[in-house]
Order: structure tokens, then C-alpha cells, then sequence
């Protein structure tokens, strides 16, 4: 009996041995507990971010080597910390903050202590890290930027915050992430996964080698490769002839929903928030509260359409039945409601139907016609929100669902919104101001882009998009699949005549292009702001939509300037010229191009900022910039056009 109870002891001890070794052998050193083993340190391997091409394959973005000095607190030993200061080139000051910030995050895991040195400064230091226990130097990528403009476009990288790490732990405290641009949308793909090894340390913490050899090392996966929609050669163009305005400009190919260009004026050079100055230059950017350059007016400004909203009303009169293409409405130089007067430019007596009203952009055609479609049913408040449904079919007054960063909704108002305003019930004349694009309705460029890329469709429109190509993956469905709108095709006959005309005969004639077809309307906005608590009235907005050619249309665009009087006076220049451009590869209008190059808008945006209320009329107050400037910018103008498309 008792040697039986032995030779059960002596198994059971075997066995208990056994399990124990197939744990520490096998088990747990494929499981998580590697990582939290103290006789291992753990040496993240970071991915190389993904490049960034043009529609074009112009490589746009791509990467460089960096150093950044990590450190575990609890392994600092004491060290010379005026030498450490010296060598890395910071103060004792910057020295004990940099340390309290680690060990706050994590006195047993590493972060960055100091990022992004040069090769330089990485050689003088690396021969000396010995001395300096707890520190060591890894190598990462940061971002080359191999052009110097679309800085809203791409965006930039940085360090992760507290969030940033509380919504993905893969992040850890020094890693860096997409801010912004494209480098924001397509993060997770651009990003790539970390590799690790495990360094193996003996009693005294010193490092002796690979954990069993790099059994368990795991390497990193490099960021895939993305082409996005953007044109480079159109977009610096956009920019060179945005120089000295605020404002935006979207460019869009109706047949695919792809962006060409997406300018947002002013800019800055991409370059700028890379390195060692980033935080400096970032900060300067940032507290530019008066021209806003990381403030992507393209996408984020949200402004009153005008008169390019009119083409709106139409189609909605249209495919109400309201009126036909044929019927005439008289115009007296203006629309009399009440005892006001909404003017135009029209001579008293005009007869405009549909494509006249347009080409002339008359107040009283598009006044009448948005009050019959108000007034349709006899109920106004039905009416609006008739009136809203087809507008927000366009895109108008919602989130877009694309891929870019940042977006405003804007506002197509209906009944829900007036009833704060009118509880009880209102009549068609109290919103008049829609009828020309004004009043409570707000858009941003890239909805009037889509809107006139959808008219270019003849209904339909593709969900603007940035992302052209992600190597070895498809595209999301929702940007290959049309939505349509509420307006049917045969509606948007008379319109498209009539945006024809406005550069045959109307308020564009003068902004014609040889051989091309373009169809456009253009924009003149009111601007009032706030000076000294007093509501002031300043110079208006210039705007235009347009699209061309007439037939298998290429592009879609919208431009608005602020403060840029009237249409065709600035934006109508711009997109007719981008038009070319795009089309032909190159320009044929120099006249144009060097209008906008010698003129500034820059005196216009120092005066709401001079503390007197004033209103600006005339043509002679615009100021030309120093020629010198007029130079260097005719100069990279030569450069653009040179460029093979």
C-alpha cells in the first residue's frame, strides 16, 4: 500500500512538473505574459507610413529618418545631466519637465523623451548613450513632404494625445498620428502596425541579447501606399492664383465624384509642421485668428450661395410644375414686396423666361418663382418643406458622408426651423431672401461643387471623395454608387441653356474660353459683420459656380472670394482659368491670369479690423501688390505651365 501511495506521489509530482514546463515553454511565451515579463525589455519597431501620390502618380509625400531619445524612468541611473542636456541641446528646465511627463505616463514603460533628432546630432550622441542608463535611441520615420502646396489637403502628423490612446491602446505615449488631411482620414491605413523585440536582461538588468534568438520578435508592417484624387499641377495652381485672397475653391469630376483640386486660401507650406519646429510653427498657425491658414475654407466656410443658388429654384419650380422654361416674368429693375424692394440689374420692362432669367440672374424671375413653389398647395408651410426636400437632394444644407477630415452641414431651412421664428404660420414674402440665395440659407464650397457636378449629370451626383487608390484594397461603395436627386433629367434642359448664356451673352461674357463650352452663374453676396458692436455692411463676396464642357462635362467647380465685389470680378476669373487648365493642360486667358496676379485683396481684409464702420463701392479702391512680388509669381506661373500633364 505504501508503495503504491509512492509511485502515485512520484507521478502526480511528474505530471505537475511537466505542465508546469509545457507553461513556461510553450503557453506563456505565446501569450501576452511576454510582454509583461520583467526579464524582457520590449523595443518597439515602428512602420514606415504609407506614401501619398497624385491622380497623376506624382509622388506627393513619402518619408524620412528620424531619432528620438526614449526612456524608462525607473531604469535612469544617476547620470551628468549638464553633459545629457548638452549633447541633446536643451536646458536643465526642459530636462526635468520631459522627465516628470514620462514618469507620470509610466515609470516602467518607455516613451519619448525628446523627439525628432537630426543625423547629426543622432551620430554625436549615439557613441555616448552608454553612459546614460534608462535612455536609449530609436529610429522612426517622419513625413517628407516632396511639394509645397495642398498643406489642407494632406494634412499632418503628430504626437498622440491622452484621447488618442484612450480610444486605440495600440497607440502608445510618443507615437504619432494623422492631425489632419488626408494623413487624418486614412490614418489606419497610412499608419501601418508596430513590430516588437524582446531583448533578454539578466540579473544585474543588463541587455544580453534576443529573447530566444527573436523567436518571438515580431516585424513591423509598413503603411500601405494611397493615391488620392487630387490633380498637383491644378491644385498649385489654384493656390498661385488664390495668392492674397481668402477664400476657397473645389473642383470636381461630375463623373466620379473625385476632387481635383481643393484650395483653401490662405496656406501654408506642409513642410512646416515636420521636425523639431512643428509645435512652434503649429502654434504660430494656430493663433492667426485673423487670416485662419489651418482653417480649410474650401470644406469648412460656410457662406451664402447668392445668386448660384437661383439655378435651384429652378429645377425646383420646374419639377413642381410652377412654371415652364417659356413663361415670361416681367421685370421693373427689381421685385417690389410690401413696401420693399429687392433691385437687380435688369432694365425696367424686361421680359425674362427661364434661360434669360438666369443669363441676367434677375431678382423679380427668380422672386415670382419662388413664391409659387411656397404657395403651390396654398399652405406655405407645406410649401417649404417641398422646397427643402428637393434643395437637400442636392447634398445642400447635410454632412456630404465623405472622406475628409473636417465639413461643415450648412443650412437649408424648412418648416421646423421658421416655426421658432413664426409659431403660428408665415407667408412665401418673409422668406423672399431664399429666392436669391440669401436669407437663412448657407452652403459650403463643396456642396455648390456638388450641386453643379449634379447638374452636370443631369440629376445624379457621386459622393465627393479624396481617396482615388488604396494599394491592394477597393474602394468603399458609397463612393461608387450615384445618388439621385428629386429632379428629373428633362428638367435640367432649360437650366443648363440658361448657364450656357450667362457666358454667351450674360453676367460671365467677358470671362469667355476659346473652344470650350462652359456653363456658369454667377454670385454676389452681401457681407455684413460686426465692428464696434455697430452691424456694417462690407465689400461683397465674389462667387461662381460652373461646370464645362456642355456635353461629357469634365468638371465641376465652385469659387468663392471674400470680399471680392461681385462674381465674375475675381471667382469668375479663377474658375473659368482652372476650367482651362484642367481641360486643355494649359491657359490661353493670360490676360486674366495677370489681373489676379497684380491684384490683392489684402488692404480689403485690414479694414473690419480698423474699428470704423465704412461700406467699399468702387473698382479704383483695390490695391496691386508690390511688383516684385507680381514677378515671383508670374515666375511660378512659366513653372506650371511648363509641367507636363
Amino acid at each position: 500500500m505504501r508503495s503504491f501511495l509512492l509511485f502515485i506521489s512520484i507521478i502526480t509530482v511528474g505530471i505537475i512538473f511537466i505542465m508546469r514546463l509545457f507553461y513556461l515553454q510553450i503557453y506563456q511565451e505565446n501569450s501576452s505574459n511576454l510582454y509583461e515579463d520583467n526579464a524582457l525589455r520590449k523595443v518597439f519597431d515602428l512602420p514606415k507610413r504609407g506614401f501619398i501620390y497624385d491622380r497623376n502618380g506624382t509622388l506627393l509625400v513619402s518619408n524620412q529618418s528620424s531619432y528620438d531619445v526614449m526612456i524608462i524612468p525607473r531604469e535612469v541611473e544617476p547620470l551628468d545631466t549638464l553633459e545629457f542636456c548638452k549633447l541633446l541641446k536643451i536646458t536643465k528646465k526642459e530636462f526635468i519637465k520631459n522627465y516628470d511627463k514620462a514618469k507620470r505616463y509610466s515609470p516602467r514603460l518607455e516613451s519619448v523623451f525628446l523627439s525628432h533628432l537630426s543625423k547629426e546630432d543622432y551620430a554625436v550622441l549615439q557613441e555616448k548613450m552608454r553612459k546614460f542608463k534608462g535612455f536609449y535611441i530609436q529610429k522612426r520615420s517622419l513625413r517628407n513632404y516632396n511639394t509645397n502646396i495642398g498643406a489642407n489637403v494632406l494634412g499632418d502628423i503628430g504626437e498622440v494625445n491622452n484621447r488618442n490612446i484612450k480610444n486605440d491602446p495600440s497607440y502608445r505615449m510618443g507615437d504619432l498620428i494623422g492631425k489632419q488631411g488626408v494623413e487624418a482620414s486614412y490614418e489606419r491605413i497610412l499608419r501601418g502596425s508596430k513590430g516588437i523585440k524582446f531583448i533578454q536582461k539578466d540579473r544585474f538588468n543588463r541587455d544580453i541579447g534576443p529573447h530566444k534568438g527573436g523567436k518571438f520578435d515580431i516585424p513591423p508592417k509598413q503603411g500601405k501606399d494611397i493615391t488620392i484624387t487630387i490633380d498637383a499641377n491644378l491644385q498649385a495652381y489654384g493656390e498661385l492664383l488664390m495668392k492674397n485672397k481668402r477664400g476657397g475653391i473645389i473642383a470636381i469630376e461630375p463623373s466620379t465624384g473625385e476632387i481635383l483640386a481643393m484650395v483653401a486660401a490662405p496656406t501654408y507650406n506642409p513642410s512646416a509642421l515636420v521636425g523639431r519646429q512643428r509645435s512652434k510653427n503649429f502654434n504660430k498657425l494656430l493663433q492667426d485668428s485673423i487670416a485662419k491658414p489651418l482653417f480649410n475654407r474650401s470644406i469648412q466656410g460656410v457662406y451664402e450661395p447668392g445668386s448660384p443658388f437661383k439655378l435651384m429654384n429652378a429645377l425646383i419650380a420646374l419639377q413642381e410644375n410652377v412654371i415652364t422654361p417659356k413663361e415670361n416674368v416681367t421685370c421693373f429693375a427689381g421685385y417690389k414686396y410690401g413696401n420693399r424692394f429687392m433691385k437687380c440689374h435688369c432694365n425696367i420692362g424686361t421680359k425674362n423666361n427661364m434661360i434669360g432669367g438666369i443669363q441676367r440672374s434677375c431678382n423679380a424671375y427668380f422672386a415670382t418663382t419662388y413664391r409659387k413653389i411656397l404657395d403651390k398647395t396654398g399652405n406655405t408651410s407645406e410649401g417649404i418643406d417641398i422646397w427643402s426636400k428637393h434643395a437637400k437632394s442636392f447634398g445642400l444644407g447635410e454632412f456630404l458622408n465623405n472622406d475628409l477630415f473636417v465639413g461643415q452641414k450648412g443650412r437649408i431651412p424648412n418648416r421646423a426651423y421658421y416655426k421658432r421664428i413664426y409659431p403660428k404660420t408665415f407667408y412665401s414674402t418673409y422668406t423672399i431672401s431664399n429666392a436669391i440665395g440669401q436669407g437663412e440659407i448657407a452652403t459650403t464650397p463643396i456642396q455648390l461643387a456638388n450641386m453643379a457636378a449634379a447638374i452636370a449629370n443631369r440629376g445624379y451626383f457621386y459622393t465627393p471623395h479624396i481617396i482615388k487608390k488604396i494599394k491592394g484594397d477597393t474602394l468603399p461603395d458609397k463612393f461608387t454608387t450615384p445618388k439621385q436627386t428629386t429632379i428629373d433629367r428633362a428638367n435640367f434642359d432649360p437650366v443648363i441653356e440658361g448657364m450656357l448664356q450667362v457666358y454667351e451673352k450674360g453676367t460671365a461674357s467677358t470671362l469667355k474660353i476659346k473652344d470650350i463650352d462652359i456653363c456658369g452663374k454667377t454670385g454676389t453676396v452681401e457681407n455684413f459683420v460686426k465692428i464696434d458692436s455697430v452691424r456694417t455692411q462690407l465689400t461683397d463676396h465674389s462667387i461662381f459656380l460652373a461646370f464645362a464642357p456642355k456635353e461629357n462635362p469634365k468638371i465641376a467647380i465652385s469659387v468663392f472670394v471674400e470680399n471680392g465685389y461681385w462674381g465674375s470680378r475675381f471667382a469668375g476669373k479663377i474658375a473659368s482659368l482652372m476650367i482651362e487648365k484642367h481641360i486643355k493642360g494649359h491657359t490661353t486667358r493670360t490676360d486674366m491670369e495677370d489681373w489676379l496676379l497684380k491684384h490683392s485683396l489684402e488692404n480689403e481684409y485690414a479694414k473690419p479690423y480698423s474699428g470704423k464702420p465704412f461700406r467699399i463701392n468702387g473698382y479704383t479702391t483695390l490695391q496691386t501688390i508690390e511688383e516684385q512680388e507680381y514677378l515671383t509669381l508670374k515666375k511660378e506661373l512659366s513653372r506650371i505651365n511648363k509641367i507636363k500633364k
